[in-house]
């Protein structure tokens, strides 16, 4: 395999960068026979909902479709975790043939009368858009009879990739959106959008806001809540720190309510900190731009001296990174540019031309820049780069592996809590123990084999 030739597949040349001038395209469909590491529309939909832990979150379609379950994903709960639970109706033959909506009917009456939860949200799955079951009806039939809002997920899995997904989720959420009986606007709060609360990481974002003196409406979706975000209009500003999964949303808050909504990263030094002082500059409160230097101040004090041996280490070593959103990977480039780390391959699934633009920019000259990638091509690029560490998700663990590459995951799967200041020292610790683990010595990467 060391010297296999790896070739690029023709009509995918033009979503590889790799030098010169900038001639990149983005936002095609998968390429067939490309075995892109996209996921469908079902899966965005309830990476979106999914946290939601006071609601139930029932998949109507096989039971193959319903692989969320107990400890599968880290949004962590501060109270109820029915998120945690994978309800299904389990089509079977029968079903495809005359019909589903039946079944649908008693198993969200059931799990309603069961489980009392605040709402439920229920997903189309590819075989439902087949045959034709009309999921809406049928959730405002059990809305009437309930009492709660039943709502439909417009997620058939081959509507397209996971961005048609986080539409159809943030067009469900806005249906919640609202309806809460009072409209008027809280003094200096925000919502926070398109954080999944992996590993806790919610809660320390929302304490770093709270010592700057800012009310903290709802979090969507991660530790949510459905009378949380029934009140999502009063916030004043909404921070995005998934762009991709819920700008949709914000945009709909803006014109329908008013509310402006800022970008954010919250990994790294460097962009956590920026999103401190973007609210505290919306607000234009000096008291507030104070207290977010104090907390900055505090937490950089103790990080820098704790990253130190971890910097010594690491310096001059190589990176890959490969993620879902383009904006998560502006964060990693900065964070291992921190450690002393220079990314030489950088790509996500769901980026713009524009994104891919800024990160070319922002990465060193000769970086391989990928847009929705293939196994062969992450593994072409790795070799070739003589990469020390990849970053990824759960798809992607099995290339760095099979190459014996160190990897850091940064997917919805981890346990380990990667935002904020306190973030930044768990990532340098993840990367120190991955890339200088003595069994790459084993290797036959580099020993040309």
């Amino acid at each position: 395999m060391h010297d296999e030739t790896i070739n690029l597949l023709e009509k995918r040349k033009r979503q590889v960068h790799t030098g010169g001038d900038f001639d990149m395209v983005a936002e095609k469909q998968s390429l067939a026979g490309a075995v892109s590491q996209r996921s469908c529309s079902f899966c965005g939909s309830r990476v979106v909902l999914y946290p939601i832990a006071d609601a139930i979150h029932v998949v109507h379609g096989p039971i193959g479709c319903a692989s969320y379950t107990w400890d599968i994903r880290g949004a962590l709960s501060s109270g109820p975790e029915l998120h945690r639970l994978s309800f299904s109706t389990d089509m079977q033959e029968k079903d495809v043939i005359y019909g589903g909506e039946s079944k649908l009917h008693r198993a969200l009456v059931e799990l309603i009368d069961e489980y009392r939860p605040k709402a439920a949200f229920v997903y189309a799955t590819c075989i439902v858009g087949v045959i034709g079951d009309d999921v809406v009806a049928i959730c405002r039939k059990v809305e009437r009879e309930k009492g709660i809002p039943v709502i439909a997920v417009d997620s058939e899995g081959f509507k397209g990739s996971k961005k048609e997904g986080y539409k159809a989720a943030c067009n469900a959420l806005f249906k919640i959106v609202g309806t809460d009986d009072v409209q008027e606007k809280i003094p200096k709060s925000i919502n926070i959008l398109g954080d999944f609360n992996l590993a806790g990481e919610i809660w320390i974002i929302k304490e770093y806001y709270e010592r700057m003196g800012v009310h903290v409406v709802c979090t969507i979706s991660g530790d949510g809540r459905v009378d949380d975000i029934r009140k999502a209009h009063r916030a004043q500003v909404n921070i995005v720190q998934c762009s991709g999964s819920v700008m949709n949303l914000a945009r709909m808050l803006e014109h329908e309510y008013g509310t402006p909504s800022l970008r954010a990263s919250y990994f790294g030094i460097e962009d956590m900190s920026k999103a401190l002082y973007d609210v505290a500059d919306f607000f234009d409160d000096a008291e507030m731009r104070r207290s977010a230097q104090r907390v900055i101040k505090e937490e950089v004090a103790r990080l820098l001296p704790a990253l130190a041996p971890y910097r010594k280490d690491l310096k001059g070593k190589k990176a890959a990174v490969y993620t879902g959103g383009a904006f998560k990977v502006f964060s990693l480039v900065r964070s291992l540019r921190t450690l002393g780390m220079e990314v030489v391959v950088a790509g996500s699934q769901t980026g713009t031309v524009d994104d891919y633009r800024l990160l070319s920019e922002l990465c060193d000259p000769g970086t391989v820049i990928l847009d929705d990638t293939n196994p062969l091509e992450l593994a072409k690029f790795v070799k070739e780069k003589d990469v020390d560490l990849f970053i990824g998700g759960v798809k992607e663990r099995p290339i760095a592996y099979k190459l014996g590459v160190g990897f850091c995951d940064h997917n919805h799967e981890r346990k380990e809590a990667l935002a904020g200041f306190i973030g930044m020292l768990n990532f340098a610790k993840e990367v120190h123990s991955s890339v200088m683990s003595p069994v790459w010595q084993f290797a036959p990467r580099r020993a040309g084999q």
